[in-house]
Formats: structure tokens, C-alpha cells, sequence
């Protein structure tokens, strides 16, 4: 497995890249911005980009979608619930951040249970709603490795203020759905640094 992080943006929106060693098939997963930079890992890593999936519609993590999407041919995913967002600077936040409106279609909508595949490494899909309405989390379940966006942060939970944001749904979510999930899964946020299951469970005091 190749994973990569780069905090990406005036935002420092945490973008991965996953791939597989052997097939070198990858996905990208929230590129918040730096397009450029992204795409020089990606050379660098000789990777070749199978979807861009945004685990929510916010400006932060979609900055570098549409420039990422023409200079590797992938397909942009995103939850059915989230892609009004993307087609509309307003409800994406873009209208009011630092830098030009956003408004783009994705290639295809997912829901719950879907399964993505880069190389030999797949994911389960899991929406977690309650930061947005469509917000979903990628479970990589024989890695062990779990993809929250702004879902859950180390010692935090995501900001539930925003259009669609739902506090009682996102901490349901969270419990039934994340927590279920064993200890030792590593966690990786859409902002700062990673984390574990466990320690979520055990210290996390919105949970």
C-alpha cells in the first residue's frame, strides 16, 4: 500500500492518496487545493488516479477538484445527499472563503455500502450525516484504515452550524456506525492529525 497526506489550502484540509503498490491504482481522496503539488506526488509516485472521492462538499476539500480531474482523467464521486453542494458556491462556502466561487458536477453519486476498489485495496462506504447531509467516511477494512473527512477529529468532532449540519445525527453516526469498528482501526481526519478508534472511544469527550 502507498498512502501519502498533504495539508493542502489556507484550510490545511488533510488530501490522501492511497494506491496500490503492485498495480499502482489509486484514489484521492478531499484535494482541499494545490492542484500542482498534488499531482507531483502523484508523478512522483508514478500513480495512476482512479476516482477523486470528496467525503463532503465544503470548499476546503474541493478546491483542486475540477483541475485534478482534467490532468488525470478520473471520475469525481461524491454522496448522493452532497452533490447539490457541489454545483452551488453558496451551500459549498466558497461564495465566502478566500479565492474563486466553485461550482462543478460530479461524475457519479454514491451511497451507503458502496464499494471502491484500487488495486487489490478496497473500501466499504459509510455515511456518517450530521457535518453535512451527505457526509461519508472509506473504510479500508483489511488495512485496518478509516477516511472521516470532518466527520471526527482526534480528541473532536465536526462543526454541525453549517447548511445541512445535524449534531444528534453526526454523534449517532459516529457511535453506531465508527465505533463499531475494532480499537486498533487508524483514523485519519479531514484537519489535523491522526488517530485511533480506541483512543476516540476511551478520551473523545463529545462521545
Amino acid at each position: 500500500m502507498i498512502l501519502e497526506r498533504l495539508a493542502v489550502g489556507s484550510y490545511a484540509a488533510n488530501c490522501y492518496i492511497i494506491a496500490d503498490q503492485e498495480t499502482k491504482e489509486a484514489m484521492v481522496i478531499d484535494p482541499g487545493g494545490e492542484a500542482d503539488r498534488i499531482y507531483k506526488k502523484i508523478e512522483s509516485k508514478d500513480l495512476k488516479v482512479k476516482y477523486i472521492v470528496l467525503t463532503h462538499g465544503h470548499g476546503d476539500h474541493i478546491g483542486a477538484v475540477e483541475q485534478l480531474r482534467k490532468l488525470t482523467g478520473s471520475k469525481v464521486l461524491i454522496h448522493h445527499d452532497d452533490a447539490e453542494l457541489l454545483e452551488d458556491p453558496a451551500l459549498n462556502l466558497t461564495l465566502n472563503m478566500n479565492g474563486p466561487d466553485i461550482a462543478f458536477k460530479a461524475d457519479k453519486t454514491i451511497g451507503e455500502d458502496a464499494k471502491l476498489a484500487v488495486g487489490k485495496h478496497k473500501c466499504s462506504v459509510i455515511h456518517t450525516p450530521g457535518h453535512t447531509k451527505g457526509g461519508i467516511c472509506l473504510y479500508f477494512g483489511t488495512l485496518k484504515i478509516l477516511f472521516v473527512g470532518d466527520t471526527l477529529f482526534y480528541g473532536s468532532v465536526g462543526r454541525t452550524d453549517l447548511y445541512g449540519g445535524n449534531h444528534k445525527q453526526m454523534i449517532s453516526a459516529i457511535k453506531d456506525k465508527l465505533l463499531a469498528l475494532e480499537d486498533d482501526v487508524t483514523v485519519y481526519p479531514g484537519h489535523g492529525a491522526s488517530t485511533t478508534i480506541g483512543f476516540e472511544r476511551k478520551k473523545n469527550p463529545f462521545l
